[in-house]
């Protein structure tokens, strides 16, 4: 970079400071508001998203126990890629993929559609495409809803530029802690990945939406809208609940199987990396111009693939249980793996609204475990914390963000003896995929042009 670039990035960043302090003295109040409103929008496209695709999957699995499953699934998968698809393709073509590229790229000042419509489009869509068995998680929509809900705020607030980018990023990581009762995770996620701020005032504000997003989430969750999670109680007030409860310890001889961990997780998940962006480089060759049958089709095939294979894989969302709990052998370990690594990239070249965090964390996660596997049949011993260090540095290699990645997984336990060596996998792998590629999957599906298909029709 150019000493005078150097000079205009220094003069921008502070002039975008300078409004950002200007507005919050002339209208503080109304700042506060937008805050408030954008983590409660935040809080209820996420719950609603969460519960909405739990009704869809438990319809489906009603279903199955009535209807052998190749018939279920691939008609399923089908008529939700049609639904998804139409909608997505008639009313917000910016509402496809999983959310995050479209996020980095409104904060890269790319020509990224922002507004509720594209969240509303997007919530409907992801819960019909997901609850039909498309294999993805819910989190990169909650960044993108999120991200739509702040963008009206800035809008109504009539804020300056360099406002409207802070609170999108806000809204973004407020989607995260919705979905994850993370808001640490998502306060990092918004300034490790979107904003590369370290501003007081710019943590400030950040912090405060995504902490708000996860208290409205956990009322939000307790008023019955997902009465089976959240950690909000009417009696007993606010409590600190955990997904998963593992019995951890942390020797020292676990360093050293840890960095082997992560060392193989960051190969794996960079070839993940190249997996999922050459199959949509493939799409996008083949049904670029025809999105309704490309998500149709993938639907179709994604459920007949689903359908040969046992009850097991039936559930996406309680595989990652059967793996966290450590109730899966090395063979079916290995098989989650292979099936969701092929899957899930199917999936996302289908252009469905539907992010990838969640798959990635399943994807260590047996990893971690089938590793977890060998090493105690070769050793007689295996780190109690392989598989929620494998969930951390999976997601570290694909998204180059180390330190999200570890509250991430830290948020599935609340456990604090497991942050430890979810960061010391979590920093190898990155380092490990980061040398091949510097690049996380978002940017590299950024560089595939995230506003091609946003006026095309089917």
């Amino acid at each position: 970079m150019s000493l005078l670039s150097r000079i205009k990035n220094k003069k921008d960043r502070f002039n975008s400071i300078g409004s950002i302090k200007n507005l919050l003295q002339k209208r503080l109040l109304i700042v506060i508001l937008a805050l408030m409103l954008t983590a409660l929008g935040a809080a209820i496209t996420g719950v609603l998203f969460k519960a909405g695709v739990h009704l869809v999957e438990d319809w489906r699995l009603q279903l199955l126990q009535q209807i052998p499953a190749w018939i279920v699934l691939p008609t399923l998968g089908g008529i939700g890629g049609l639904i998804s698809g139409t909608l997505i393709s008639k009313f917000a073509p910016a509402a496809s993929g999983s959310g995050v590229s479209q996020i980095i790229g409104f904060m890269s000042h790319k020509n990224v559609p922002m507004n509720i419509k594209v969240g509303i489009v997007k919530l409907f869509a992801g819960i019909v495409a997901i609850g039909s068995g498309f294999p993805l998680g819910p989190e990169g929509p909650a960044v993108q809803m999120g991200g739509s809900v702040a963008w009206q705020m800035a809008q109504w607030l009539k804020a300056p530029v360099a406002f409207r980018r802070v609170i999108v990023a806000a809204g973004g990581g407020a989607g995260i802690a919705a979905i994850f009762s993370a808001p640490i995770g998502g306060f990092i996620y918004a300034i490790e990945e979107l904003l590369n701020s370290a501003k007081p005032l710019i943590l400030l504000l950040v912090v405060v939406t995504t902490f708000w997003a996860d208290t409205w989430a956990d009322v939000l969750q307790a008023m019955g809208l997902d009465p089976s999670a959240g950690g909000f109680d009417k009696n007993l007030g606010f409590q600190v609940e955990s997904e998963y409860n593992p019995i951890v310890s942390f020797l020292p001889i676990d360093l050293g199987y840890l960095i082997f961990l992560g060392i193989i997780i960051g190969i794996l998940a960079e070839l993940y990396c190249k997996y999922v962006i050459s199959m949509q480089k493939k799409g996008n060759e083949l049904l670029g111009k025809k999105p309704i049958f490309r998500m149709t089709l993938s639907g179709v095939i994604l459920g007949g693939m689903y359908s040969a294979l046992p009850e097991t894989f039936h559930h996406f969302g309680e595989l990652q249980y059967v793996i966290a709990d450590g109730n899966a052998d090395i063979k079916l370990a290995l098989a989650t793996f292979i099936i969701l690594f092929l899957t899930t990239g199917l999936a996302a070249a289908s252009g469905a609204p539907g992010g990838l965090f969640f798959p990635m964390l399943t994807l260590g996660g047996a990893i971690g475990l089938a590793c977890g596997g060998c090493l105690e049949v070769i050793t007689g011993y295996t780190p109690s914390s392989y598989v929620f260090a494998g969930m951390g540095a999976f997601v570290a290699g694909c998204s180059r963000t180390p330190v999200t990645a570890m509250f991430l997984a830290f948020a599935l336990t609340k456990n604090l003896l497991i942050l430890k060596p979810i960061l010391i996998a979590s920093i190898t792998s990155y380092l490990i995929a980061r040398s091949f590629n510097e690049d996380s999957i978002y940017k590299r599906q950024l560089k595939l042009d995230v506003n091609k298909n946003y006026g095309c029709k089917a």
